[in-house]
């Protein structure tokens, strides 16, 4: 099955997800894009390379985007040496991916300093083009204020940066900068959210990538590890929700390409935990009831990413419906039972018995008798499929088999549990 795709309908969708917060979405990665897609044309860059620049710049941050202490230092100007450990660890997640380890590079270096003060080492034009012009137009977008009319801003925006050129910054790329920088139509589309859909556009230009179903899963474990790293008592909850979907859906009969969109939406059913602090997910007693809110919002935003995603407006509600119930009393969608599809019942099974599982702060993983006993009352109380649970639970050496899976992904010698 092949996913007929433009790479920036993907990569854009895909980085919305970087910028959730409890207040809802910036557009920082997004307006970074256009700057320095802007920036490139200015310097006569080959299309190859604006290419590459753009995807990397969507996803510039994609090392913070599970940590919330390391995403409140990317709001201040001017940097300290912690400010590299993100750049790292984005590096790190797609050095090896097939997909994007082309990116890997360059959102290393997007922090590295023109006159070599960074821990890399590198200076001048020995850091990559493409990091120098990130480094840049992150900068210039951490900048603006959004309740500043944006000309009023300008003169300052420029001055800051013409500040730092020849230390933050190359000092070619600082002057195309302010060649550009006089047309008004810059910083006005930098500020019109309508106009970031004529942008991607735009640079469709480059033409579609063909994505094979593979290609997604291996997309869908790297945004995996970035969910599951928001606690450190869910580590491969998005991959053992994964395993249980594709366990589901082979004993209803799917198809080997329809179990492996199961298996998607598991990877990418919690993408909306993004917006949700770290220290929620990890508090060991009783949730407030904003705190309790703002956990419930998650699926909401995995299913406003994914269905940007062309192709992908099943594999969505599959992903986004796992908190809704039979009796239409789930959340955030409400979605009553009769309109719930088959897969997404599958994968709300298959979080609950995951979850049930795997550690928590507040207890210990339960044994496979409790799992199924609390799964069979949430079926009597018309919470989940009935079905769906039979299948589980009838097939005693397949389960045994995913719990021991699910214990050997989940464990680690730092995971303890708070009695």
């Amino acid at each position: 099955m092949l996913f007929n795709i433009h790479p920036s309908n993907l990569v854009s969708a895909l980085s919305i997800a970087l910028e959730l917060s409890t207040d809802g979405l910036s557009r920082h990665h997004w307006r970074t894009a256009l700057i320095a897609n802007r920036i490139a044309e200015q310097i006569n860059l080959d299309d190859s390379q604006r290419q590459l620049l753009v995807y990397a710049a969507l996803l510039h941050d994609i090392g913070a985007a599970s940590n919330w202490s390391e995403k409140k230092k990317l709001h201040m100007f001017k940097v300290g040496d912690d400010i590299y450990q993100h750049a790292e660890a984005g590096y790190q997640l797609l050095k090896e991916s097939p997909q994007f380890s082309m990116l890997a590079e360059g959102i290393r270096h997007h922090h590295d300093m023109w006159d070599g003060s960074s821990p890399y080492g590198l200076a001048g034009h020995n850091i990559p083009i493409i990091s120098r012009i990130i480094n840049l137009a992150d900068r210039l977008e951490i900048l603006i204020r959004d309740k500043v009319y944006i000309f009023e801003q300008r003169p300052d925006i420029l001055s800051a940066i013409r500040e730092l050129s020849g230390s933050y910054f190359d000092p070619n790329l600082v002057k195309a900068l302010h060649e550009f920088a006089r047309q008004e139509s810059f910083w006005l589309d930098l500020t019109n959210p309508h106009y970031y859909q004529n942008f991607f556009r735009q640079i469709d230009a480059y033409g579609r990538m063909i994505f094979n179903i593979d290609d997604i899963v291996n997309i869908g474990e790297i945004f995996a590890t970035i969910i599951d790293r928001t606690s450190r008592f869910t580590g491969m909850h998005s991959r053992s929700v994964a395993l249980v979907s594709a366990f589901l859906a082979k004993a209803k009969g799917y198809s080997l390409e329809e179990v492996k969109l199961m298996k998607i939406a598991g990877l990418f059913h919690d993408l909306g935990k993004l917006s949700i602090p770290n220290e929620y997910l990890e508090k060991p007693g009783k949730l407030t009831e904003r705190e309790f809110s703002i956990i419930k919002q998650h699926p909401y935003y995995t299913y406003r990413i994914l269905e940007q995603i062309d192709g992908f407006s099943t594999v969505a509600e599959w992903a986004a419906f796992h908190h809704e119930t039979l009796d239409g009393s789930g959340y955030p969608f409400r979605v009553p039972g009769d309109l719930l599809r088959l897969g997404a019942r599958m994968v709300s099974v298959a979080d609950v018995f995951v979850a049930l599982s795997e550690n928590r702060p507040y207890r210990g993983p339960l044994s496979a008798r409790d799992i199924e006993k609390i799964m069979r009352g949430m079926v009597d109380n018309r919470k989940i499929d009935g079905g769906i649970v039979a299948d589980l639970f009838s097939d005693g050496s397949g389960l045994g088999s995913l719990i021991n899976q699910i214990g050997e992904m989940s464990w680690s010698p730092e995971q303890t549990c708070k009695e």
